[in-house]
């Protein structure tokens, strides 16, 4: 190629002029191509080849018993490369952060997050009671009665409070929060609590500014039906609720059954209830087919009003045709209303329904008087 070919082969090869010279000259002497740019054995051998024992320390101070185990260099400290590298460092293994992550990567370790998969002790009855509500579900929606799934979800500050997620905004102008998550006590906080819609895919959340008790998980449940259940289920005789097992509308909690009692007269609806069985309620239909959904749709966005709140869950949608419509409800509802152990038997006696299979899972509200009329 004459005068500055070296130039233009080492910028085609994407390898340096230096290179290329040494590879024309060796051609030139007669000897065969390599295949490879450096010979055999040439470099800067590896930590694992240059010291042997490197590996084994490693994996042992990366052992799960290790962390709090007095004897180990890392004690309780954080397993980052940085630590693991000086913990090699003093183990008499010289070692950098990088190569320590490329060993672990070959040795088959990677980043990872906690994962809740732990549910405590599995009661012997938990698939028996999903296919007992599950027939239950089917029976009501056979019929063209209501199935709903309810439950209150995370309390939220209302302010300019640092909320979780990102959202897009001009490079460098990220939103001005909150230092500290203190409740404002003129704002206040959020109470989301939901009614889902199982077969039409609709819902209805109430957002409360008092307290999450049982008299309030009723009062949304029949500011769905008045609103919207009664219109699209005008000839419902039943309601088949679905709910987890603790919290305001828990199967101990008296004051929610006494509650539901209260709608079953003014409905003239049998209310069946059907609880989810311990270490389930992340089951809870309500919880991945409207509470995430609302939780993705306010991402990184202060909830600084309940203004904010109310129309950031309403305007929640899916692809698969999820619609929500929401209200915000300022009245105060008391907490430590208690029942009486005669009202309870008074209840009993007249209108709770327990059903042969576990009963304190599975019951029923009958109304006490006939529907009245409209």
């Amino acid at each position: 190629m004459g005068h500055g070919g070296i130039k233009v082969v080492a910028r085609a090869a994407g390898v340096s002029a230096v290179t290329v010279s040494k590879g024309v000259a060796e051609l030139d002497a007669g000897e065969e191509p390599l295949g490879r740019i450096r010979r055999k054995g040439g470099g800067r051998k590896s930590v694992a080849e240059s010291d042997p024992g490197v590996r084994s320390t490693l994996l042992s101070l990366v052992e799960p018993g290790s962390r709090g185990d007095p004897e180990s260099p890392l004690r309780w400290t954080t397993k980052s490369v940085r630590h693991l590298a000086d913990a090699m460092s003093a183990a008499g293994h010289t070692i950098s952060p990088p190569t320590v992550a490329k060993l672990l990567k070959e040795e088959g370790f990677s980043l990872q997050a906690n994962a809740k998969t732990i549910e405590g002790g599995q009661h012997p009855d938990r698939d028996a009671q999903f296919s007992y509500l599950n027939e239950r579900v089917r029976e009501h929606q056979d019929s063209g009665d209501p199935v709903i799934s309810v439950d209150a979800k995370k309390k939220e500050l209302v302010g300019t409070f640092k909320n979780a997620g990102r959202e897009w905004q001009p490079k460098g102008q990220p939103e001005d929060t909150n230092v500290h998550d203190f409740m404002d006590k003129e704002l206040g906080k959020a109470i989301p609590y939901g009614v889902y819609d199982v077969a039409a895919d609709s819902a209805w959340v109430s957002v409360g500014t008092d307290h999450d008790t049982a008299e309030f998980a009723v009062a949304t449940i029949r500011t769905w039906w008045r609103t919207t259940g009664s219109e699209a289920y005008p000839q419902a005789s039943r309601l088949l609720i679905c709910a987890d097992g603790g919290g305001s509308n828990g199967y101990r909690t008296r004051l929610w059954k006494t509650e539901l009692s209260h709608l079953a007269n003014e409905t003239g609806l049998a209310i069946t209830v059907c609880h989810l069985p311990p270490g389930t309620s992340k089951w809870n239909k309500i919880e991945h087919r409207l509470f995430s959904h609302i939780s993705m749709n306010w991402r990184g966005r202060p909830l600084e009003s309940h203004e904010v709140i109310v129309n950031t869950i309403a305007a929640t949608t899916t692809r698969t045709g999820l619609t929500v419509n929401a209200q915000l409800d300022t009245r105060t509802y008391s907490k430590g209303i208690k029942i009486t152990d005669q009202q309870m038997d008074d209840l009993e006696q007249h209108a709770l329904r327990r059903h042969d299979f576990h009963g304190e899972w599975n019951y029923a509200l009958v109304p006490r008087r006939a529907h009245p009329p409209p």
